[in-house]
Formats: structure tokens, C-alpha cells, sequence
């Protein structure tokens, strides 16, 4: 399969840029141009193409079979939009250095073209990018043009270079589980119901005004300028969280090293908060950001220009290797993460997204997967043994807990005994475990608590064993310890790099050393703080990663592309055709009850559902 390397340079200006619109949204904007695109076939002399020139017997133009080749870009996402939306090809592979390059790097370092190429000393990025703002194809002279397609000739042997180096040891299914990211993208398969996303607007608009006039009442200002002046103010937004019931989130600054409030608009904890049930919560979010829009209205609005640009499509944008631990993560502004589906109205969301006419959608979630993955890893059998049986782990912890038989049929109880067994499990304490019950309507006395804390952690000995074993590996990554050592005995090791994965990846973290008695890596967020079991549950999360992951090549391979993946779970459109769909729903279910061949003895399971929208799954 011959490897061809494309770099596009298009018409970009102050107001039409990727910093202001998605990737989406400026290829599909009527202002989209080529100027042209660098193109270098395996090992071969980079050339640079114009429009003009593509008529002809060129490599964009050329009548060959695209699965037969593979394609590279840095930054696949925009590149690989273009040619499958613009030109209508689709590779047999496609391949993404900046993927990659996360991957083995992690989340925190820079990923950009020019930072890697600096850091592998390959050459360095020009900046004739810069001269060509505002400037069409036409607006060129031929000198001009000439040193753009120099500049672009020397991204794609960038791009080629960082390529030979960074796929020395990537493991093979990490660049399948690539190609099959972009391909949710550039290959889109779900279709947007706008009509019933409009009507959703509608109703959004109407209960915003009503908010408002809430709102103001709490914050005793008589005008939307006013809630704003008040909501500027850290103590009095905060002040005002608490009315609603709301614990302020909060962080260490990176400048004083103290806790402070994370009210910063890239804080996590405030992103949550947009996003928070309490729709007034979310509306005094959207003032102080001065935005007046909540996340839903925003999304709703989102999802009907998109399904417009792209001919009803929904192209699904997820980065690949998008969080500390490997996982997924949501891009270019739509996040398939985190739609609403509790509430019946918010639901609009998941509810338009629909399957291609005569298809359904499969949504196939891994049962209890980091529950079963922690008692595994930590070679708590008793546990393990009760997944492999099917047993309902959850109901029998809440048994423990109230001292009486609990089924399904005692949804409190059991929401107690699934919450210690979810959240116990990486040391949460009983102030914490209380606030969560009490979100999900079980109130509990702070006694009650720290019994079910003191209980968990009697039963689950050799999970609390491996948090200690997690304290010292990091001691030892923070003294700067240069051998390899074992974590227990599935296979995971820590090392100078980090935890080393099972496919050969590491969780990563970068510049370990002691705060104020606590150990911090560095992130881009700022400084975190980390224990050991704050890294089982990095293992954990990751193991589950890779195992989904794994299940969705296999699924690939029995003709079944992934749709789209979310946390746990992996989503299909398969033919509704009933001979077609229970071939498929088997083969989905046998594939995702089976664990990798590293995981030996790992009980996994799944639960598979189908139906027209993605809201019924």
C-alpha cells in the first residue's frame, strides 16, 4: 500500500479562520478555496499542485482505486475532510502524525507541526502562512504563489519525515483505531432530524426569558447588565452557586500554588457546571461568560447548521487519544460525550440524531466495565467471581449496606450500593461519596457514610492494597527511579515514562514533584495533584480504553465500522432488515463479551440496544 502525503493550504482571513469556526463549518463555508496542495507519493519528489492543474492527468484526478493507498496528513480531521467532501476520496487507510503524536507523547505537550518538528530536529516550519492572510489564489503573483508551494512542499516532508519516526513501534491496531476516528468524520453515517431540533429552539428561547426574570430575582439586579456586573464577581458568583445548592468548583492556581475558584472558562469543573441539570445553573454560566446562550441552545443550533452544510449529514469529530488516560474525546465543538439524556425535553438532542433510511442504530455499552476491570487488576477474585457469575454486584453491596436483601426492585438502595462499588473503588472519601448520594436522591448522614467508606474498604482489601502499591510506584517516578518494575501481576509496569499500557502506550505524567505534602504533575490545565488511587483509577480507565478499542477492530474486521464511540460503549447503523440486523446484533454481542488476550480471566459483558434515533438506544 503506497503512503501519499498531502498537505492543503486554503484562503484564510482574519474573520474566516479555523481559530473562529470549526473545521466543519470552514470547509463547507462558500469562502472555502484551494490555493493549493502539497502531494508526495511514498518516498518520492513533493510536488505542489494548483486547481488549475488538477484537471489534468494529476494525482487528484487520476482514476486509481483509493483503497489501495493509504494517506497522511498532519491534522487528518481538516485534511482528510476536504479530499472526502471536496473530491470524493476515500483511501484505503488513512494515517495522522498528530494523532500519533499524542498518543506518545500524551495530552500535554504540543502537537502542532512546528513544535514537533523542533523537537525531533527534522527541519524547521516556515511562516509563509502569515503573508498569505486575506490573499485568494488569484491575488498571487507567481513568485508569491511560487514560495507558498515551497512552504507547503516542506509541511508534507515534514509531515512525511515525523511519520518514518514516530511509527517506529506504534503499535499497529493504535493507527487502525485512527483511521477509524477519521473515517466517523470524513464518513459519516447518522442523519440529523432539524425539524425537531427547531422546535426544540423554539421552546429553549421561550423557557431562557423565563430564567432570566429567575434569575435576576435571585441576584437582585434589575436588568441582564446587572446579573452580569454581579456574576464578574468570584465571592458573589459563588456566593450565588450556593443558593442553588451548587459547590463552587475549584483548583490550584498555577501562580500561588493555592486553591482558588475554577471559574475560568477552560476550567473543567466550570465547563460541568455549563452543563449542570439545574437549567437556571447552566443560565447564570452563560451570563457570566457573557455568551447569553446556554450549552443546549448553542448545541441545538449547532446540530441544524451542520445537518444544513452537509446535506442532512452529521459528521462525528472525536479526538483520538483525547484524554490523559487514551480515551476519546469530544472536537470541534460538538462533543458527543456528554449529550443530554435524562431530561425528556434535553433529550432533543440525542433524539435527532437519526439512522440512514432502512438502517437502525446499534448501541452496544460495556457492562460495569471499570468495576470489573478494577477487581481484576487488583486480584479482588471474590468480586471477579461475582461479574463472571452475573451476579448484581451493585444490589449485593447494598445488602451489606442496609443489612437486608436488595434487588432492582429497591432503586435507592441499589444507587447506593452501584455508587460505592463505582466510586469507593479509587478512594473517594465520606464527604464526597455523601454529596454524589445525595445528588441521585439518596440523603445520608455523614456517619452513614464514612460506614459504607470503612466497610467497602474491609471488603475490598486487595483494591485498597493496590492503591498503596500506586503510592509507591509514583514516589519512585518522582525520584526519578530508571528501571522498569512490574504493577501487580497483569502485566502493567511503571517506569521513567510512566505506566506502561498493555498495547505498548504509557499514561503519562509529566514532572512529578511534591506541593505542599502532595505529589503534582504539570498538565496543561495546570498543576494536578495525583495519589495512588487517583492512578488505579488512570489504569483503569485507560485498560477499559483499550479493550473497547480492541472490540471495535474486531467489529471492523467482521464488516461493522463504528458510527461513533462513546466512554464505554460503541455505536453502529447497521440494515434493519431482520436476517441483517440479528446477524449483527450477535456478532456485536459475542465480540464485546470477549476480553483481549492480555486480560485473562477477565469476566466482560455487554448491553445491546438498537432503534431508529440515537435517543432510543
Amino acid at each position: 500500500m503506497s503512503i501519499i502525503t498531502i498537505d492543503f493550504e486554503t484562503y484564510y482571513d482574519k474573520e474566516y479562520s479555523l481559530s473562529k469556526m470549526t473545521t466543519e463549518e470552514y470547509i463547507n463555508d462558500p469562502r472555502f478555496e484551494v490555493i493549493g496542495v502539497g502531494i508526495k507519493i511514498d518516498d518520492g519528489e513533493t510536488e505542489w499542485e494548483e486547481p488549475d492543474a488538477l484537471a489534468g492527468d494529476r494525482l487528484l484526478d487520476r482514476a486509481w482505486d483509493w483503497s489501495e493507498h493509504a494517506i497522511l496528513c498532519h491534522n487528518t480531521l481538516f485534511d482528510g475532510f476536504i479530499l472526502a467532501q471536496k473530491y470524493g476520496i476515500v483511501p484505503g487507510m488513512w494515517f495522522d502524525t498528530l494523532s500519533m503524536a499524542r498518543a506518545i507523547h500524551g495530552v500535554e505537550v504540543g502537537g502542532s507541526l512546528k513544535a514537533l518538528a523542533s523537537r525531533y530536529q527534522i527541519g524547521e516550519k516556515g511562516d509563509e502562512v502569515i503573508t498569505a492572510l486575506g490573499k485568494r489564489r488569484a491575488d498571487f503573483d507567481s513568485d508569491g504563489l511560487h514560495r507558498y508551494g515551497d512552504y507547503c512542499r516542506n509541511d508534507v516532508d515534514l509531515t512525511h519525515r515525523l511519520f518514518d519516526i514516530l511509527s517506529k513501534g506504534f503499535p499497529d491496531d493504535e493507527l487502525k483505531l485512527i483511521d477509524l476516528t477519521i473515517r466517523m468524520f470524513t464518513e459519516p453515517t447518522f442523519k440529523v432530524d432539524d425539524a425537531l431540533l427547531i422546535e426544540r429552539l423554539k421552546h429553549i428561547k421561550a423557557e431562557k426569558l423565563d430564567l432570566l426574570h429567575n434569575i435576576m430575582g435571585h441576584a437582585a439586579a434589575s436588568d441582564e447588565a446587572g446579573v452580569q456586573k454581579i456574576l464578574s464577581s468570584n465571592p458573589q458568583f459563588a456566593a450565588l452557586l450556593k443558593t442553588f445548592s451548587v459547590d463552587p468548583p475549584m483548583k490550584i492556581s498555577p501562580t500561588t500554588g493555592k486553591e482558588t475558584y475554577a471559574f475560568a472558562k477552560t476550567d473543567e469543573g466550570f465547563m460541568e457546571l455549563q452543563d449542570h441539570p439545574d437549567p437556571i445553573v447552566q443560565q447564570l454560566c452563560a451570563v457570566r461568560l457573557g455568551t447569553k446562550s446556554t450549552i443546549e441552545e448553542s448545541r441545538v443550533e449547532r446540530f441544524i447548521g451542520i445537518g444544513g452544510r452537509n446535506r442532512g449529514r452529521l459528521p462525528v469529530p472525536l479526538r483520538y487519544y483525547g484524554a490523559h488516560t487514551g480515551r476519546w474525546a469530544g472536537s470541534d465543538s460538538v462533543n458527543f460525550h456528554n449529550l443530554p439524556s435524562r431530561d425528556k425535553a434535553k433529550k432533543a438532542l440525542k433524539n435527532s440524531i437519526v439512522a440512514p433510511d432502512g438502517h437502525v442504530i446499534i448501541n452496544s455499552d460495556s457492562s460495569q466495565i471499570e468495576a470489573r476491570v478494577l477487581a481484576w487488576l487488583a486480584g479482588q477474585q471474590d468480586v471477579v467471581d461475582a461479574f463472571a457469575e452475573g451476579r448484581d454486584v451493585y444490589s449485593e453491596f447494598a445488602s451489606k449496606v442496609f443489612k437486608r436483601p436488595i434487588t432492582r426492585d429497591d432503586p435507592i438502595e441499589r444507587f447506593v450500593g452501584k455508587t460505592c462499588v463505582l466510586g469507593l473503588g479509587y478512594g473517594t472519601g465520606a464527604a464526597k461519596l455523601q454529596s454524589t448520594l445525595k445528588l441521585g436522591g439518596a440523603d445520608l448522614s455523614l456517619d452513614v457514610c464514612q460506614e459504607m467508606v470503612s466497610l467497602y474498604r474491609r471488603e475490598s482489601y486487595k483494591i485498597t492494597a493496590l492503591w498503596r502499591d500506586c503510592d509507591l510506584a509514583l514516589q519512585q517516578m518522582m525520584s526519578g527511579m530508571v528501571q522498569e518494575a512490574p504493577l501487580g501481576s497483569k502485566g502493567i509496569h511503571y517506569g521513567p515514562l510512566g505506566v506502561r499500557l498493555p498495547n505498548g502506550l504509557h499514561i503519562r505524567y509529566p514532572k512529578l514533584h511534591m506541593s505542599e505534602g502532595k505529589i503534582i504533575y504539570d498538565s496543561r490545565r495546570g498543576p494536578v495533584s495525583i495519589w495512588g488511587g487517583g492512578m488505579v483509577e488512570n489504569i483503569v480507565q485507560a485498560l477499559a480504553r483499550i479493550i473497547v478499542g480492541q472490540q471495535m477492530l474486531w467489529l471492523a474486521e467482521l464488516g461493522y465500522r463504528p458510527a461513533l464511540t462513546v466512554h464505554d460503549s460503541i455505536v453502529f447503523t447497521v440494515h434493519e432488515r431482520p436476517e441483517i440486523l440479528n446477524e449483527a446484533l450477535l456478532a456485536i454481542s459475542r465480540t464485546m463479551s470477549t476480553a483481549p488476550s492480555w486480560a485473562l480471566g477477565l469476566p466482560v459483558t455487554c448491553e445491546v440496544k438498537f432503534g431508529k434515533t440515537y435517543g432510543e438506544v
